[in-house]
């Protein structure tokens, strides 16, 4: 019985969606890869945020030989928001500018994932922006509900 408790548990967590990753939020979408990342960027652009860049995992991966399902990586940002972000602890310069990973699952379904303001302000001990995590926190959540919908 020992054994097969360790086993079950393991056959359960690598069947465990992909969305169980701590820090991030994922927010499934209506639209296939392309047209989300498109209504990111359109979305973005419309609310004044630069996008600095979309990155297409998975035709990289094609040119290598790799299939892997649609992937794409959208970055964008603002630096009236990120740098008062950083005047609280620098080392959140890493996180920056914000991601969106937009993404295809094993069963055709679509997703929005990005960093959980919150647990990047955990993960980097921000002290004294709490209403700039506030605000990011409320304006990715309106976004990614904008796009998905």
């Amino acid at each position: 019985m020992k054994k097969i408790i360790p086993a079950a548990l393991l056959a359960l967590s690598i069947s465990a969606p992909a969305l169980a990753v701590d820090g991030m939020i994922n927010v499934q979408s209506n639209h296939s890869v392309k047209e989300t990342a498109d209504r990111m960027e359109g979305v973005l652009k419309e609310k004044g945020m630069t996008v600095f860049n979309r990155i297409k995992h998975s035709e990289g991966a094609k040119n290598v030989g790799i299939e892997l399902r649609d992937t794409e990586l959208v970055l964008f940002g603002n630096p009236k928001v990120g740098s008062p972000l950083m005047q609280c602890a620098q080392s959140i310069a890493i996180e920056l500018p914000q991601k969106a990973l937009i993404w295809e699952d094993e069963a055709q379904n679509v997703w929005i994932s990005y960093n959980d303001p919150k647990y990047l302000e955990q993960k980097h001990n921000l002290v004294g922006c709490e209403a700039v995590i506030e605000k990011v926190g409320n304006a990715l959540a309106g976004i990614t509900k904008a796009v998905a919908s």
